[in-house]
């Protein structure tokens, strides 16, 4: 691709016009909406599971819920490509409000949804047809609203301008957390067990509405109206844009050059540090989403600033920086973490000896996606209660054929059955903390201390590396393209990077630490995707900012 005709240094910025004002915020609160309704699946998970899940059986329950998983992440590139298609042919203002649609209502059913008590094997059938529809309905939300932003934006302000929708995946989680928050600290624990979990869900209808209607009062973007005034639009957008290998390069490269990166960096700020901070230092589940959210709301304003900085300096520059800062800075900034966090664990963690010695032939994968696997090799069972209750270990290759066998502390620990219980009062034993060490944090008991503060700093860097990442990365996957396939290309790099790359990223750094016995390990592959984007992108992205989306085609 080349631009068809010159364009010169970004304009200077003037102000924004009432109707560029009311174009973000529609696109930005629908999508705060949209995530929204995502992530209240996650942070309801266990209540969910209760109410769908509690009378399958095993081997039902296993597909049931790799299909919710695959939901949330793998059908986001599906739902990028139907939904791309459309916008690309049909427009984007009401392609982006049939993703809406179809959003509000699927998550509105699912506060409605009968449990499998009442209405058995059809319950969790009918929820995994709604959270399928909210993957698919999100991965077109993304690439519609992102795309309708850059082309109302004036030349030289489409990062500022578009940065106004990368708040809007942090917004929704912080909406979702202070709800569900807000939920349980006003009812018994009974109560919300009961019902309270569904209140969430059903007032998202109220909050489709008033996002409908906000869309319903905007226009069809310029820049597709002049491509259908001009009879220019495409009639195979998904062929043109990936069957082209021109075309499909740039999906590539923007694939792993920038949105693969960007996403390790996001999941790994806002979702790893979330189940590190309960998962693996063992903090109230309460306290580490305040912390989480508190360190949200102080880096938001940081899209808006990234995302303006690079209508100056260029998309690239910020984009791999932030890689790089992540990739480097990782490993101390977590460290530290524990070190606040839970500083008994962190010792421990250095200073008590564990070892799993087994024969390699009787170590398989611990990689478990949705958390349903039943391991039944002494060395898996063994490595997966390890890990689950944070005691780092060394591994040490047993003799062909010998028993698997777990010291900690000098004492030995049985593998059989009671293991992932019996382990516990071993390592406690050994130094590791016990439930109520008054060292692990917890705001509900202390308040805002300082060591509260100090934890909020740290994770607030994580998210500030988020900031720098994605703050910029809408523009620059949209001036990768031209108009008559901008939302169907830009959106399949976005959501297999974000989606997969991003999504998988609990599991896969999970399995790593079980594997490894380092509790620090599972950073390795944020760490490396973000350093193989930086590499990429240095070498092979083109800088985009300067682009005129109006005059830049392929040749």
């Amino acid at each position: 691709m080349s631009m068809s005709s010159a364009t010169g240094a970004a304009t200077a910025p003037r102000p924004m016009s009432g109707e560029e004002k009311k174009v973000i915020f529609a696109s930005s609160t629908g999508a705060v909406f949209e995530w929204y309704d995502f992530y209240l699946a996650g942070a309801l998970a266990a209540n969910i599971s209760a109410n769908f899940f509690s009378g399958v059986n095993p081997t039902a329950g296993f597909i049931f819920t790799l299909l919710a998983f695959a939901a949330g992440f793998a059908v986001r590139p599906l739902g990028a490509l139907f939904f791309g298609r459309l916008g690309d042919m049909i427009g984007r203002k009401y392609t982006f409000l049939a993703t809406m649609f179809v959003m509000g209502i699927s998550t509105f059913v699912v506060g409605l949804l009968p449990g499998y008590a009442s209405i058995g094997i059809l319950a969790p059938m009918a929820f995994i047809a709604c959270r399928l529809l909210q993957g698919l309905a999100l991965g077109g939300e993304y690439g519609g609203a992102a795309t309708y932003v850059a082309e109302h934006a004036p030349q030289g302000r489409r990062g500022y301008y578009t940065s106004w929708i990368q708040t809007t995946a942090t917004l929704g989680l912080f909406l979702s957390l202070l709800v569900v928050l807000g939920l349980r600290l006003s009812m018994t624990a009974e109560q919300f067990a009961a019902w309270g979990w569904r209140v969430p869900f059903l007032l998202s209808i109220l909050l489709l509405g008033v996002s409908i209607w906000i869309r319903l009062q905007l226009n069809e973007s310029p820049a597709f109206q002049k491509m259908k005034a001009e009879g220019s639009g495409s009639k195979a957008p998904l062929s043109e844009a990936f069957g082209n290998w021109k075309n499909a390069r740039i999906g590539v490269l923007a694939l792993f050059g920038g949105t693969a990166g960007q996403a390790a960096v996001w999941y790994c700020g806002q979702f790893y540090s979330l189940l590190f901070l309960t998962q693996t230092l063992k903090i109230d589940i309460a306290t580490a989403n305040v912390l989480v959210a508190l360190s949200l709301l102080l880096a938001t304003p940081f899209f808006i600033f990234f995302g303006s900085l690079s209508d100056k300096i260029g998309r690239k520059p910020i984009i791999l920086a932030g890689c790089l800062l992540a990739a480097v800075t990782y490993f101390p900034l977590f460290g530290q973490i524990a070190k606040i966090g839970n500083p008994t664990l962190a010792a421990a963690v250095q200073n008590v000896h564990a070892t799993v010695t087994a024969d390699p032939a009787t170590c398989g994968s611990l990689f478990d996606p949705v958390n349903v696997r039943t391991f039944t090799q002494p060395c898996d069972i063994a490595r997966k209660a390890l890990a689950t209750a944070s005691i780092k270990y060394d591994y040490v290759a047993g003799p062909a054929g010998a028993p698997a066998k777990v010291t900690i502390g000098g004492a030995d620990v049985p593998i059989n059955a009671d293991f992932a219980k019996n382990i516990i009062p071993a390592a406690q034993a050994a130094g590791y903390p016990k439930a109520d060490d008054p060292g692990i944090a917890n705001i509900f008991k202390t308040g805002m201390n300082g060591q509260m503060w100090a934890m909020t700093g740290l994770l607030f860097i994580l998210v500030f590396y988020v900031t720098m990442v994605y703050g910029p990365i809408a523009a620059m996957l949209v001036e990768l393209y031209p108009t008559r396939i901008r939302y169907t290309g830009m959106s399949l790099p976005y959501h297999i990077g974000n989606g997969w790359f991003g999504g998988f990223l609990p599991p896969i750094g999970f399995a790593i630490v079980a594997a490894t016995g380092d509790i620090y390990a599972g950073l390795w592959y944020p760490i490396i995707v973000a350093l193989m984007t930086f590499v990429i992108g240095l070498f092979f992205m083109p800088e985009t900012k300067d682009r005129d989306i109006y005059t830049y085609e392929e040749n």
